[in-house]
């Protein structure tokens, strides 16, 4: 049984397991195997690991989309499947879907709306201004880019000024200004007081914006701390069991630094 405290954390998981099959002749092949962290209230914490790592089915399991084989789940002191728990959330999925037919701010009203905002229009056009897109407004999605769909899927996120941001990949197919931009975005938000779960599989990129940082392969968490103290540690591979290239990324990212022995 999961006894929740809502003052411990804003996100707790318990010993996560999850499981999948893709034919039911198949055997289930554990994608998680036990994940357990904590998310403070008001901390940009990053989620890395490389592609298949079970980052995206973490996020999946906290806001609800699915559910864990084993372990608790607590959001706000609250089940992942609680309305009151939703409501404080924005979302980004990894591979979100948009109506292509809406323009930018149609899109963006609709969220507003949903969100139960009285100054819907007021909070959309503020927003389009500062994901770049107000000259862009107009222009229905099936038109932008990669680039702009991203941008406006954060927005969307952020609609319901919510106190929990959950980003999976954010700063996919953005140019680098676009990546600059987003960053000191998601920057401002956390001085706000928002709490933020960054996932990426780009060490740069969490290391610019994130307070602390959970590295997860394989399904498991191999380390979890602020990047200083686990590059003084010397996050090396006969220290943890990494891929090869996330290896290189975190001995680059210590030489960068100078903090690499």
């Amino acid at each position: 049984m999961c006894i929740f405290n809502a003052m411990q954390a804003v996100i707790e998981l318990k010993d996560i397991k999850r499981s999948f099959k893709n034919h039911f002749w198949q055997k289930k092949k554990q994608v998680l195997e036990g994940i357990s962290l904590q998310i403070r209230e008001g901390e940009v914490f990053g989620f890395l690991g490389p592609n298949g790592a079970g980052k995206t089915t973490t996020i999946k399991i906290i806001t609800g989309l699915i559910r864990p084989d084993s372990g608790c789940v607590s959001i706000f002191g609250m089940t992942p499947h609680s309305l009151s728990a939703k409501q404080r959330i924005g979302f980004l999925p990894e591979s979100p879907y948009f109506y292509e037919h809406l323009t930018g701010y149609e899109f963006l009203k609709i969220h507003a709306v949903l969100s139960n905002l009285e100054k819907y229009k007021e909070r959309t056009f503020t927003l389009l201004e500062r994901v770049g897109l107000k000259d862009a407004m107009h222009v229905q999605l099936r038109s932008y880019s990669r680039g702009m769909l991203q941008r406006i899927g954060i927005a969307q996120a952020m609609i319901g000024s919510p106190d929990l941001l959950i980003l999976d990949e954010p700063l996919t197919g953005l140019d680098p200004i676009g990546r600059k931009e987003i960053k000191d975005l998601i920057l401002e938000e956390k001085s706000k007081g928002t709490t933020i779960f960054f996932s990426s599989h780009i060490l740069p990129d969490a290391e610019a914006v994130c307070d602390r940082i959970g590295i997860v392969i394989q399904g498991r968490i191999k380390e979890i701390g602020d990047m200083s103290t686990l590059l003084k540690k010397g996050l090396q591979a006969d220290k943890i069991t990494l891929e090869d290239w996330f290896v290189d990324q975190v001995k680059a990212t210590a030489e960068k630094r100078g903090t690499t022995r």
